[in-house]
């Protein structure tokens, strides 16, 4: 009679904890579908079959996050050997209620962002949250209300499953044979860390363990999204060694002929684009420009009007590529000459991007005044540091504006940002300047004043077309356009037509233009250039030069490599005049060779400049 009651009391522990584990892959399983109907443009043209395939590939991670959400149980069955009672029953129902709010909570913002984002949930959220408002601001009212709703709704379901159906298999009286029934549940413990732990190979748990096809779609898709946010927040500040591709000698004899030393030799006369070596500078960041949507770099016709204009008066640099996907990576990359990184954002770290070189501080320390203007929060994504620490002296944003001028959710929408730096430059005493204005009205939810075009984003950048447009020919009649520079950059692309993938190279082809009355003679260039690039042509043009600037090359200089370089999230891509090679980090895997021949020199160029990158972060 003991031992059969030592059995059925061991018995019962066990049904609970296999009830707990189970459970939680099911309800991880049965997420999938619901993401992928959520984004259904996205899976429209896939297969039955591969949807399957999302969710049995998928468990490998399902199975790893169980795990977790299974030790405190396993621990309480543990207790519950020699204590039992209403008391841990108490325990285990609180505990899945609020496991229960945060995994539906993570749903729910999970499959909302990733149509923006086109990335699984990670740690970049609490960078965002620091500002709510606009973090929030990219989100449509009613998205917001049914995402709440849904989040509500899937922990009542899921405290009630594991209250109504798991937590009575949970023992009310203490075990007999306790020695036995412990040695089963340390056995189970044994167990379950191999499957938290993604197996008994040498590789753990990763979210590149669930890839199987070549669409990230589908693959992003089989991502457990509470591993992927947890996996992200464990990430050590070891920079160096996330990225360890090479060994020393290796990694330089790749990375030097790329960035190479600035060669000293001057100007020919046919590369000198301004008529002055001091021209006052405004440096305008255009919010989400993909040249998709601009002509003069090979985008559709009739969107931006005012920029395809101006281009033919300037100087235009067809091929240039963003390092990024996010304004906060693209502005150090314009404004820095440094290259975005792929799993984090130097903004983030005060600390680290007040060393960074800049623009601004090598004009400031030449007699420049530095201003910046932005009609947004500039305390989002802590861009307030970083642009004092870049060098700006005075900084304008969303509250020197009045409140009925700031009437998107944004802030002040460009037609009123652009008036007021018209009026800024007309009352400028001191010279010379540089100015740098940061756009805002082309971001999501694309909603603007104006309406010429029905696709959302085409009419936002139209708008701010439009607004640039009267700007810059209202300054073309007045003295201050005679010795002006105005530099149109995006900060980075779009993903524009929604067909493109999130690592395709169309995805970061961005405009850049240079205008104003400082230009000597209209001039286009079709070689790659990178965003981080601008920083060194710009200072060379001004007769200067910083060896401080590790990713930022003179694009005139006879020793400049023509290639461009981008990253998406843990991912990169690598183009010269091979073709294009773009790699997943979290897979291992290239996801794009065009053409194969060269891919791999490309991948290892890449990976090199990755490594380079990451040991530059962490020594900061």
């Amino acid at each position: 009679m003991g031992r059969r009651y030592i059995l059925t009391n061991m018995k019962q522990r066990l049904f609970f904890l296999f009830g707990v584990f189970l459970s939680w892959i099911l309800i991880f399983a049965i997420q999938k579908p619901f993401f992928l109907l959520y984004n259904h443009a996205l899976a429209a043209h896939h297969s039955f079959a591969e949807f399957l395939q999302v969710i049995v590939h998928g468990l490998k991670l399902d199975a790893t996050m169980a795990g977790y959400l299974t030790v405190l149980p396993l621990l309480l069955t543990i207790i519950s050997v020699w204590y039992s009672g209403k008391r841990l029953h108490t325990v285990l129902n609180v505990y899945f209620a609020f496991v229960g709010a945060i995994v539906a909570l993570i749903f729910s913002v999970d499959e909302a962002l990733y149509a923006y984002w086109n990335f699984r949930l990670d740690s970049t959220v609490f960078f965002y949250l620091e500002s709510p408002t606009n973090a929030m601001a990219s989100v449509p009212l009613l998205t917001f209300f049914v995402q709440s709703v849904k989040i509500v709704g899937v922990a009542i379901l899921l405290y009630f499953w594991f209250g109504r159906f798991i937590v009575p298999l949970f023992p009310f009286v203490p075990a007999k044979g306790k020695l036995r029934v412990v040695a089963v549940q340390l056995l189970l413990g044994g167990l379950l860390f191999i499957v938290i732990r993604g197996g008994v190979t040498t590789s753990t748990a990763n979210v590149g363990m669930v890839y199987f096809s070549k669409d990230q779609f589908l693959n992003h898709a089989a991502i457990n999204p509470c591993f992927s946010l947890l996996t992200s927040l464990s990430k050590p500040q070891d920079f160096s060694s996330e990225f360890h591709f090479f060994v020393e000698e290796k990694r330089r004899a790749l990375v030097d002929p790329l960035y190479p030393e600035a060669s000293g030799e001057s100007f020919p006369d046919s590369c000198r684009l301004l008529k002055t070596n001091r021209p006052n500078i405004l440096m305008v960041i255009l919010e989400g420009f993909s040249a998709n949507v601009v002509e003069a770099v090979g985008g559709v016709s009739g969107v931006t009007p005012n920029l395809n204009r101006l281009a033919k008066e300037g100087v235009l640099f067809r091929n240039m590529y963003g390092n990024s996907f996010r304004t906060d990576r693209g502005l150090v990359s314009a404004l820095n000459g440094y290259l975005a990184q792929p799993t984090t954002s130097i903004m983030k770290y005060p600390a680290k991007s007040q060393t960074l070189p800049s623009i601004a501080k090598e004009l400031r320390g030449r007699g420049y005044h530095t201003d910046v203007l932005y009609g947004g929060d500039i305390n989002f994504t802590n861009m307030r540091s970083f642009f004092f620490n870049s060098g700006y002296d005075r900084l304008t944003s969303d509250v020197d504006f009045p409140l009925a001028s700031r009437l998107s959710k944004w802030g002040a929408n460009d037609d009123v940002t652009f008036e007021w730096l018209y009026g800024d430059i007309m009352t400028k005493k001191q010279s010379p300047w540089f100015t740098t204005f940061l756009t805002l009205s082309s971001h999501e939810p694309f909603k603007v004043p104006y309406q010429r075009l029905e696709h959302l984003y085409l009419n936002s950048v139209a708008f701010t077309d439009s607004c640039l447009g009267h700007f810059v020919d209202d300054l073309k009649a007045t003295p201050a356009w005679d010795d002006l520079l105005i530099v149109f950059v995006s900060d980075h692309g779009f993903r524009y037509p929604e067909t493109l993938k999130e690592y395709d190279p169309g995805r970061y082809h961005i405009p850049c233009i240079w205008v104003g009355g400082a230009i000597e003679r209209p001039r286009v260039f079709d070689e790659y250039i990178n965003q981080t690039d601008l920083a060194a042509t710009l200072l060379a043009q001004l007769g200067l030069r910083n060896p401080g600037f590790l990713f930022s090359r003179n694009f005139f200089d006879p020793a400049y490599p023509r290639f461009a370089f981008y990253t998406f999230n843990n991912g990169f891509g690598f183009i010269d005049s091979t073709g294009v090679s773009v790699y997943d980090n979290a897979a291992g895997i290239p996801l794009l060779e065009a053409p194969e021949a060269g891919s791999a020199s490309r991948l290892e160029k890449g990976k090199a400049i990755l490594q380079t990158l990451y040991e530059d972060l962490d020594k900061r």
